[in-house]
Order: structure tokens, then sequence, then C-alpha cells
């Protein structure tokens, strides 16, 4: 019973590894699908901004309700616009742009490619004449890895907007203040760091959710199931390259 659990998350793992290179091998031979890349960099992007405006909103409206009791034990009000700076381009704008992507964005993708792949339209266009493949996965790949760390700066600005309309409505700072000393705060390393885990966390929801979709089975049985796991899996492998990617740059000296 124990092998053959092994035996089946290695095939897994095999499967996934030649869907990768095959990505890679793709991605750069022509012809490239660039309107079908447009399409689906504005079907994640700009379909994505209601959801995300909130989202970032809030976020910088809490965290400064919840930061600014803390500082205010040591008189350290002034220090909240350069703590929700770093907090925000640090950590908060990629991580939270990755996760809502993945289950908005991930599932979307892995129950399209899942309801191709069982009414067998993927196998009609191999026989038409058209790459699939490239049609479907590199484009919906390379549009994810631009458009997350597009939207993570869209973030970024909506949640730091929104941390100035409430440190103004307590404190009576500026959008000229508050944006001075949110620039002193952060650092080319922050912004870089930044948008690299976006890309990464980018490349991986599209990834994911071409895998699922691409290879599901059994059905509309397989299609729920790939739709669930591009959500899961993407964001259990965003938080470990989260973790990951934070420790090598803590290896890189300032």
């Amino acid at each position: 019973m124990i092998s053959k659990t092994i035996d089946k998350y290695l095939v897994e793992l095999a499967e996934i590894h030649r869907f990768v290179m095959r990505f890679f091998r793709e991605v750069f031979v022509g012809p490239f699908e660039f309107k079908e890349i447009i399409r689906q960099c504005y079907e994640i992007g700009v379909k994505s901004l209601p959801l995300i405006s909130l989202t970032g909103f809030i976020i910088g409206v809490v965290f400064t309700k919840q930061s600014r009791p803390s500082l205010a034990d040591f008189g350290a009000q002034a220090m909240l616009p350069a703590l929700i700076a770093i907090a925000v381009i640090r950590a908060l704008a990629p991580l939270v742009t990755a996760l809502i992507a993945a289950g908005k964005v991930g599932s979307q993708i892995g129950a399209e490619l899942g309801s191709m792949k069982v009414s067998e339209q993927i196998e009609a266009m191999e026989v038409s004449g058209t790459n699939p493949f490239k049609f479907l996965v590199v484009s919906r790949v390379v549009a994810t890895s631009i458009m997350i760390p597009v939207l993570m700066f869209y973030t970024a600005f909506v949640a730091l907007m929104g941390a100035q309309m409430n440190i103004a409505q307590n404190e009576a700072t500026t959008i000229t203040v508050f944006f001075t000393e949110v620039f002193d705060a952060i650092t080319f390393r922050d912004v870089f760091s930044s948008l690299i885990k976006s890309f990464v966390f980018g490349f991986t929801i599209g990834i994911v959710g071409c895998f699922q979709g691409y290879t599901s089975s059994k059905g509309t049985e397989g299609v729920g199931r790939a739709a669930n796991w591009a959500v899961v899996m993407s964001m259990f492998l965003i938080f470990i390259e989260e973790l990951l990617i934070v420790q090598i740059l803590q290896l890189i000296p300032q």
C-alpha cells in the first residue's frame, strides 16, 4: 500500500517535471500567441482589479489601526508611515496579491482547461493543426507571470492610500508628508525583492492551474478537482516560496 502511494507521487512528480520542461521549451519558440497573451493579461489583470482594490484598501486601513496602539505605547506614532510602507512593500502586497490571484485566477484556469480537456476540445485543437499547449498553457503562464507583479504594485499603492487616509484622520498628516516618509523608509532592495516574489508567485499560479486543468480526467468530477487543487497547491507553494525567497535574500549583503 505504501509503495503504491510512493509510486503514485513519483509518477506525478515526473509528469509535473515534463510539463514544466515542455513549457520552457515552447515559451521561447515561435509562433508566439501575442493576441492570446494580451487577452489573458486582461482576464487576469483588469478583471481582478475590483477585488484587489477592496482587499488592498482594507489591508492598509486595518494594519494601520492595529499598529497605532503598539507605537503609541512608545510615543512613536510618527513612525507609522514608515512601518506601514515596509510591511506593505516587503511582505503584504506580494503575498496578499498572490493569494487572491491563486483563489480567483488559479481556480479559473484549472476549471477552464479542465472542462476543455474532458470535453475533448484540446484533442480537437491538435487535430486542427493548432498547438494547444502553446495556445492554452504558455499564454496563461506568461500572462500570470506578467500581471501578478503589476497587480502587486497596484495593491501596494491602494494599501498605502488606505493607510494614508486613516493616518490623516487620526494624526492630521498630509499626503505629501506621508509619502515622503514612505519613500524614505523603503529601498530599491525592498522593491526588487517584492518584484521577484511576485514574478515567482505568478509563474507558480499559472503553471499549477494549467497543469491541473490540462491533465484532468474523470469528467465533471475531474474539472472540480482540477479547480480545487489549483487553488490549494498554488497557495501551499506560495507560502513555501515566500519562506525560501526571504531566506535567500537575507544571505545577500545589503
